[in-house]
């Protein structure tokens, strides 16, 4: 049974401000990522002129999709930052990515400005927000479990999805506020870019509270050769397993599954390898 009375009133206070700046990017993320679904109605005819609606429609939800298929690519990339640059980092440069994204959408001009360029610009950015969602997943869930109370780690983890769908309801409700104080005529002209706007304001206050994170790896394990690798903590440890044990060890560190690396940093007054559960 593990003692929660074990930490102090301020170590406990520092790990939930952790766990808020940790999840905060996460509803910007997701925040930015499906305002693009929710708005496509309005600006599909900005990027995608000629045809029917169908059609300008189809066309804004491509882009959308290949978002989506940069998300393995960016939890895979952004895996590898934390291990070899920490969390915290990886984090930051998460959120700054989402935020040019959505600046670059904001001010993107369309396809009577710029000709085929602003189908091009918008793809592009969609990527690089993609990108950035499939890292930020991985990489905050990671260092919410690591930071979280002893006896407690599933509720503050839980966390993570909590400000998903948050980062999705608060996408709607905005457009629902939209919807009401402007016609749609506003909404195709430039009412659309308004959340895109917003979206990477939030990032910023994003950013900001991030900035205070404590890192949880140690600057030996981002210095090791493995870091960022599947052989990960059992090559740099020595571990020997037979074939079958071994590969499910690396799936589960691969998912993180458990408490990966949670090694705290003594520096900051929280203790290192904490007991599992």
């Amino acid at each position: 049974m593990t003692d929660l009375h074990a930490y102090t009133a301020e170590d406990t206070r520092r790990r939930v401000l952790a766990i808020v700046g940790a999840s905060s990017g996460n509803l910007v993320e997701w925040f930015d990522f499906y305002i693009y679904l929710f708005l496509a109605l309005y600006f599909s005819a900005a990027f995608f002129p000629g045809g029917n609606p169908t059609v300008q429609l189809l066309n804004t939800a491509g882009v959308f999709a290949a978002g989506f298929l940069m998300r393995p690519i960016g939890g895979w990339l952004f895996g590898r930052i934390a291990d070899k640059h920490g969390r915290r980092n990886a984090m930051m440069i998460s959120v700054l990515m989402m935020c040019g994204g959505s600046l670059v959408i904001t001010f993107l001009p369309t396809y009577a400005t710029i000709d085929a360029w602003a189908p091009f610009f918008l793809l592009l950015a969609r990527l690089f927000q993609g990108l950035s969602v499939g890292g930020e997943y991985g990489t905050s869930a990671t260092y919410m479990s690591e930071v979280a109370l002893r006896g407690r780690r599933g509720f503050f983890a839980s966390f993570q999805y909590v400000r998903l769908i948050g980062g999705q309801l608060a996408a709607l409700l905005v457009l629902v506020i939209l919807q009401l104080f402007l016609s749609t005529e506003k909404l195709k002209a430039w009412g659309w870019r308004a959340p895109f706007f917003i979206g990477a304001c939030a990032a910023l206050i994003s950013l900001y509270l991030r900035r205070s994170l404590d890192e949880t790896s140690t600057a030996e394990q981002r210095h090791r050769k493995e870091a960022g690798t599947l052989a990960g903590p059992d090559a740099a440890q020595g571990r020997v397993h037979d074939g079958g044990r071994l590969h499910g060890r690396r799936f589960a560190d691969f998912l993180h599954v458990h408490d990966v690396h949670a090694e705290v940093p003594r520096q900051h007054g929280w203790h290192a390898r904490e007991d599992r559960q």
